[in-house]
């Protein structure tokens, strides 16, 4: 069954929402009638967050262009609303979902997780979201299922960075299939309360806090499950720099740059240098994942 926004909202909450929307509420996702709800996670650090113009000002979204303001400045001009997720593959309820639906019954929490760029930058971000295993979950999972493939948006009109030849498009990522089901695995839908900026990943996005931060794949269209490990964008481009794992590790380096420390967004440029951490500080959580595996193989 396929649902509208008009389904589950009420229709003068909802032209009001369109109103607000064509009037060019900023760079989030819908305009924020009210704060999000969010209980507290047990999994958040005690970290202090960066700033919100941190976050949204200097981050990776190729499909906006490669330099790290581009999605700051050319996201504002992307549609999110109406959206939907195709989900198909290994599952028992295959089909596309709007986005009311995909949310629906999951939980909401608010997560202050790190997070690690391969350029040896860091944040600390609020998240708001859910569990990817609760959706998971409801579409049912078939046995024969190993891994869990997104594709982010394609756009041309909305998103000038795809008129690139560098990426083929559309931009791709994976986890196995215990890993999209650990805890610490969430669909991110804000930050800081309020719903997600565009040039954040709006409306719905991975977040994967000991990996990479390319891992955490934006605006996503499509969930697929399935038995062989998927293509991923980066690892399609250059396998000898970026692996399917791509897990936070300090002692394998980047063949460009060291992986052993990362600069602290909003510390300056000389500012806020800190050794890097095992998974991103999630080793207690996540190593059982990967035990028995050389991790300087699978990297």
């Amino acid at each position: 069954m396929r649902l509208n926004w008009s389904d589950v909202t009420p229709k003068n909450m909802w032209l009001n929402r369109r109103q607000l929307m064509a009037g060019g509420a900023a760079l989030l996702a819908t305009p924020a009638l009210a704060r999000i709800e969010a209980a507290k996670s047990a999994y958040s650090t005690d970290e202090e967050p960066n700033s919100l113009e941190d976050i949204t000002s200097y981050n990776n979204f190729y499909e906006f262009g490669t330099g790290k303001g581009d999605p700051a400045e050319y996201a504002g001009g992307l549609t999110v609303d109406p959206w939907s997720i195709t989900i198909d593959g290994l599952v028992d309820k295959p089909g596309t979902y709007d986005l009311a639906d995909v949310m629906k019954d999951q939980p909401l929490e608010e997560r202050i997780y790190r997070f690690r760029c391969v350029e040896a930058w860091s944040m600390v971000v609020p998240w708001i979201g859910f569990q990817l295993s609760g959706l998971l979950d409801r579409v049912g999972v078939q046995p024969s299922a190993k891994f869990v493939a997104f594709e982010t948006l394609v756009r041309p009109e909305e998103m000038p960075g795809v008129a690139s030849p560098f990426i083929e498009w559309p931009y791709r990522e994976g986890l196995r299939l215990d890993e999209a089901m650990h805890p610490l695995t969430i669909l991110a839908t804000g930050l800081y309360g309020e719903p997600m900026p565009k040039q954040n990943g709006a409306p719905i996005r991975l977040v994967v806090p000991w990996k990479y931060g390319f891992k955490s794949i934006k605006s996503i269209v499509r969930i697929s499950l399935t038995d062989k490990m998927p293509p991923t964008t980066w690892n399609m481009l250059q396998p000898s720099e970026y692996g399917f794992y791509s897990n936070v590790n300090p002692t394998v380096d980047h063949p460009r740059w060291s992986q052993a420390s990362e600069r602290r967004i909003g510390t300056g440029l000389f500012g806020g240098r800190q050794d890097t951490l095992m998974f991103n500080g999630y080793e207690a959580e996540v190593a059982p994942l990967y035990a028995g595996q050389d991790l300087a193989v699978d990297f």
